[in-house]
């Protein structure tokens, strides 16, 4: 297993955010976690991390504890986490942001080709690589939250909704980078509030309920359960 979270506590203050969730990824695969607002997706993730603490449970990648660790170490181990909201540096150009992806590599021949491969996969990104990363659409700021991520060369790719705000167009076209990067190799856990992408984009899923792990199972399975297509497909 790639990653394990085992029995995960966390709290904000005296507020249990999550409790006792457990989490598999299996290398190679595209794990959701979905559920309502204030569920815990976003907790998770940052617990994975490494930008929240944990007060009870560990944290395992490739069988190695890492829940201890501060961010840019869980960075250094091979986990790029895309934030909720993108988070690009706004005042700095595409290609500044892209390298600052990189900051904690010393391969300088292997960051080139990475970039090239970058912009290779995110051509829009090529054509504004000196322009303001500020005067850009909320899709090519996703773009590039993502293509920033990639540049750290990461195992697993942790996604906080991807989609959030942007167009059906643009939605379908960050789904499709997904299962590119998915399908070179690349796990990825992916948050989303549009539960029909993710189940459709997915190998297995969980749900969560306030803060606990309601269900899992196949993502497909999941597609076709009764209280996830009435609570969260709108069917």
């Amino acid at each position: 297993m790639l990653l394990e979270m085992r029995k995960i506590a966390v709290n904000y203050g005296k507020i249990n955010a999550i409790r006792d969730i457990s989490i598999a990824v299996p290398e190679g695969k595209i794990v959701t976690i979905i559920g309502g607002n204030g569920a815990g997706k976003t907790t998770t993730l940052r617990a994975m991390s490494g930008m929240i603490p944990i007060v009870a449970g560990e944290i395992l990648f490739e069988g190695t504890r890492i829940d201890h660790l501060p961010a840019h170490k869980v960075v250094a181990h091979g986990i790029a986490h895309v934030p909720e909201g993108r988070r690009i540096f706004k005042d700095m150009t595409v290609e500044e942001n892209l390298r600052t992806g990189a900051f904690l590599r010393r391969d300088k021949p292997e960051i080139e080709r990475d970039l090239e491969q970058v912009y290779d996969r995110f051509p829009r990104l090529r054509e504004r690589r000196v322009q303001r990363a500020q005067t850009m659409s909320g899709g090519e700021q996703q773009m590039l939250a993502i293509g920033r991520a990639l540049m750290s060369k990461p195992r697993l790719l942790l996604m906080d909704e991807p989609s959030m705000g942007l167009a059906p167009v643009i939605v379908e076209e960050i789904a499709r980078i997904i299962e590119e990067i998915n399908a070179q190799g690349l796990s990825v856990v992916l948050v989303e509030q549009n539960a029909e992408l993710a189940l459709e984009l997915a190998h297995h899923a969980y749900v969560l309920e306030t803060g606990n792990t309601a269900m899992e199972g196949p993502a497909h399975e999941l597609r076709g359960n009764e209280h996830v297509r009435a609570a969260y497909l709108g069917l």
